[in-house]
């Protein structure tokens, strides 16, 4: 049986990155890895630190990862695609020309004989009203248009310093905040409640590494990032695990 693997928040083109194009090919090289023993690869936000579709315009750069996407594709890999607070604009660009399956809001989805909830997890349980309004603003239609009349010389590196003082300013550099105030953690208890058929909760967004035990048969995955912890999920069909990608070790 193959694998499911599940990856989130790399933040390709970020202005906070040193090095670029060595972290888009780190991560190029890890997906080549897994082609082989990958049925479906989910991507649960952020792989992008701005991304913005204009009607015929094609953003500068990712062209390896772009790329690496279209011969998974190809090659008859699901590959999923959640968008994130940072990519919340990918309308159907990556679907028409890359072939992947996108998703703009949480999913819950039979992977062999278990229950996965699958999300980026920007909103979900955090109380945050400034998050939130800012989270209509960019999901508003009128914006988006006003957006478009931008010129791509304009608005690109506009958005782009607008992603990387937003990054900086939140989620990475907070902590994980204990099982009792981590917003994540208690929106899946609060889910679960009404949805005990639940495995497995798989979350991105937080750039923590996560693996917590909610009962006997649930656990909440948190996946790190693509930016210092190279981390990923991977369910085998028995059990889900979260493992760190170093280049030359065999990837499970």
């Amino acid at each position: 049986m193959k694998s499911t693997y599940f990856l989130s928040d790399a933040h390709l083109g970020s202005l906070a990155i040193s090095h670029p194009r060595q972290q888009e090919r780190r991560l190029v090289r890890f997906l080549d890895e897994i082609k082989d023993r990958a049925a479906a690869i989910y991507m649960l936000g952020d792989m992008f630190d701005f991304w913005f579709e204009y009607r015929t315009v094609v953003q500068k750069g990712y062209t390896r990862f772009l790329g690496k996407l279209s011969e998974l594709c190809d090659l008859g890999i699901e590959v999923h695609y959640f968008t994130g607070n940072h990519d919340t604009w990918c309308l159907d660009y990556l679907e028409r020309e890359c072939g992947i399956i996108l998703h703009q809001s949480p999913l819950t989805v039979e992977i062999g004989d278990r229950t996965f909830y699958l999300a980026h997890g920007d909103g979900l349980g955090d109380p945050d009203r400034k998050f939130r309004f800012l989270q209509g603003v960019f999901h508003n239609k009128l914006c988006q248009w006003a957006f478009r009349w931008l010129h791509p010389d304009i608005g690109m590196p506009f958005g782009r310093n607008w992603a990387k003082h937003s990054r900086m300013k939140h989620c990475e550099e907070t902590p994980w905040q204990g099982e009792d105030e981590e917003p994540l953690v208690i929106f899946a208890k609060q889910y679960l409640g009404e949805h005990p058929d639940v495995d497995f909760f798989v979350f991105g967004h937080r750039h923590i590494q996560l693996d917590l035990a909610l009962g006997r048969q649930t656990r909440v995955i948190i996946l790190g990032d693509w930016i210092r912890q190279f981390t990923y999920a991977v369910y085998d069909g028995e059990g889900l695990y979260l493992e760190r990608y170093t280049e030359g070790e065999d990837t499970r």
